[in-house]
């Protein structure tokens, strides 16, 4: 295996990695956006309120994206085990 090969499997895996993990991030940073605005306009500063809603939308969100990010994972992992015969070389 060349430096360019390495390069290309690190750029790949930090693809699908982000690709992958972007949904969980963006409900977060949703619900997060919403609790806050709705703690602004009520005046309650409780820390720990914030928290319960997160978790269940991240929850929410990898129910229903699970099929599709083990998918994603799958593909990614097969496409390299296939090519272990051409990276040795």
């Amino acid at each position: 295996m060349n430096i360019e090969q390495a390069i290309e499997i690190l750029r790949q895996l930090v693809t699908t990695s982000l690709m992958v993990v972007s949904p969980i991030l963006l409900a977060s940073l949703v619900v997060g956006l919403a609790v806050s605005m709705l703690q602004s306009v009520t005046s309650i500063q409780e820390q720990t309120l914030s928290f319960v809603p997160k978790l269940l939308a991240i929850a929410l969100v990898l129910v229903i994206a699970a099929p599709w990010i083990l998918r994603q994972l799958m593909q990614f992992t097969i496409m390299y085990i296939l090519r272990i015969p051409q990276m040795v070389k």
